[in-house]
C-alpha cells in the first residue's frame, strides 16, 4: 500500500528527448574529432594557431551559461523582472558568441586558410561551423524564451521550457570548451 502511494519521479518527455539529442550530437562530434586525429597523421597536415577571438568567445559563452542558470533560478522564484533581464542578457551573449565565431572564420580566411584550403583548416571550419549551427539553435530557443518572457498574457507558468533551454545551453557551452581544448592541443 505504502509503495503505491509513493509516485516515481519521472523525467519530463522534453528533457528526455533533449538528453537523447545531446547524446547524438556528442557522438557526431566524437566522430569529427576522431577523424581529425586520423587525418592529422598525414604528411600534408598544416599546423596553425586558432584565432584569438575563439578564446574571447569562450569567455562570452561561459558568462552566458551563468546568466541562464540565474535566469532559471529567478523564474522558479517568480521574480519575472529579473528573469526578463537575465534571459535578455543570455540571448544577447549568445548572439555575441555566434558573431565572434564568424569573426574567427574571417580571421582564418585572412590568414590564407579558407574553407577550400588545407585539410587542417577545412576540419576547423567543419567542426567549429557545426558547433556554431548548434549554438544558433540554442540562440533561437533563447529568443523564444525572450519573447515569451515579454508576453503580456501568460497561459502556463511552467519552468520546463527554461530548464530545457538552460540544459541545452550548458551542453553547447561544455561542448565548445571540449572542442577548443581539443583543437588547441591536437594541432
Amino acid at each position: 500500500m505504502q509503495a503505491m502511494s509513493v509516485q516515481r519521479k519521472k523525467i519530463h518527455p522534453h528533457k528526455y528527448s533533449l538528453w537523447i539529442a545531446m547524446g547524438s550530437i556528442t557522438m557526431m562530434f566524437i566522430g569529427f574529432t576522431s577523424a581529425y586525429v586520423v587525418k592529422r597523421a598525414q604528411a600534408n597536415w598544416q599546423v596553425f594557431d586558432l584565432p584569438h577571438i575563439f578564446w574571447i568567445s569562450t569567455a562570452v559563452i561561459l558568462i552566458s551559461s551563468g546568466t541562464i542558470q540565474l535566469a532559471v533560478k529567478q523564474f522558479k522564484q517568480r521574480n519575472m523582472q529579473r528573469y526578463k533581464q537575465l534571459i535578455t542578457l543570455t540571448a544577447a551573449l549568445g548572439v555575441v558568441f555566434a558573431a565572434c565565431q564568424c569573426l574567427g572564420f574571417s580571421q582564418l580566411s585572412q590568414r590564407g586558410l579558407p574553407l577550400s584550403g588545407p585539410v587542417s583548416a577545412s576540419f576547423i571550419y567543419v567542426i567549429v561551423g557545426m558547433h556554431m549551427l548548434h549554438v544558433l539553435g540554442g540562440v533561437v530557443a533563447l529568443l523564444i524564451m525572450f519573447a515569451r518572457a515579454y508576453r503580456t498574457r501568460v497561459r502556463v507558468y511552467s519552468a520546463v521550457p527554461i530548464e530545457v533551454a538552460s540544459l541545452y545551453w550548458h551542453f553547447v557551452d561544455v561542448l565548445w570548451i571540449y572542442l577548443l581544448v581539443f583543437l588547441s592541443i591536437a594541432r
